[in-house]
């Protein structure tokens, strides 16, 4: 029992850190951003890049090296989701709610395959592989790569949660999620702050690319299709729209999945995830932590 609640606690994390930039998107500006999950995969890529180029004597740093590939990974996929927001969602920013869904679909397929003609579709070994010793904790097979990514996940979302509620920017996010047109004419530069919320939500999925790089170590340009579905399933279980919502939705999603494989077997852990999806959008679309919204006629 141990052991399962600690894979899916693990693998939640991961869930979690990407949910977070669909639910930042979703609150602000009610848009569905399906282009999220392959920002991971380009973050995966970009840190394969690096750690190839600087070679061996670099890789041989280890955790170092990975934090400092991870943290230029976070600001280069961060940069490409302000990109992204620029070219293909603020013109369509009036427009209507499909065309813009139409156009995160292609911005997702635009970065997988762009990303396949540059680095080519086969798969790539992760250049740095965390290894370490196994620990057992209350029975639960622990090791200290899981343990120091876990530590990562937790700190990067503590930041991010202190951040939204305790500084200037995060008041002008949550002022824009109510009401856009009122906050634009109390003075909050919407732009700014609609491209500093890609900024964010895409650095993390970028470090959490970086990570997964370095715990699986294998990357492929399709890496970020099913886990952005999964990052997707999380936000709408704790919430879409809610910072803290994202969070528990990625940990209860990986739960969900581990118990899942358990009593049905690992080859129907995806169909037990997205039956989880289908049965929050049923029975509760606002998710766990969500607010019911009543609109005004």
């Amino acid at each position: 029992m141990a052991q399962i609640i600690w894979d899916g606690l693990f693998v939640g994390s991961f869930y979690a850190l990407i949910a977070l930039g669909y639910s930042m998107v979703y609150g602000i500006i009610k848009l569905l951003n399906f282009a999220h999950g392959d920002i991971y995969m380009v973050g995966a890529f970009i840190g394969y890049t690096i750690l190839t180029s600087l070679g061996g004597s670099f890789q041989a740093l280890g955790l170092f090296a990975l934090i400092l590939v991870m943290m230029v990974s976070m600001l280069l996929t961060g940069t490409i989701g302000v990109i992204v927001e620029k070219l293909a969602y603020r013109p369509l920013r009036g427009a209507p709610r499909l065309a813009v869904l139409i156009t995160a679909v292609g911005a997702s397929f635009a970065l997988e395959y762009g990303v396949a003609a540059i680095a080519s579709p086969n798969p790539r070994g992760f250049p740095v592989r965390l290894d370490g010793e196994t620990v057992f904790v209350l029975g639960a097979r622990v090791t200290v790569p899981q343990i120091i990514l876990m530590l990562i996940a937790g700190v990067l979302m503590f930041a991010l949660d202190r951040y939204i509620r305790k500084t200037s920017t995060g008041r002008a996010m949550r002022a824009i999620s109510l009401d856009m047109k009122g906050s634009l004419l109390m003075g909050v530069n919407v732009n700014s702050v609609i491209s500093r919320t890609f900024f964010i939500g895409s650095a993390l999925a970028g470090a959490a690319g970086v990570m997964a790089g370095a715990y699986y170590g294998k990357i492929d340009f399709l890496m970020g299709f099913i886990i952005g579905l999964k990052a997707f399933t999380a936000a709408v279980i704790g919430g879409i729209g809610n910072i803290r919502g994202a969070m528990l939705g990625g940990l209860l999603l990986g739960l969900v999945e581990a118990f899942g494989s358990e009593l049905v077997g690992g080859q129907w852990r995806d169909a037990f995830a997205f039956a989880v999806l289908i049965l929050f959008l049923t029975l509760r679309p606002t998710g766990i932590l969500g607010e019911r919204v009543t609109e005004r006629v």
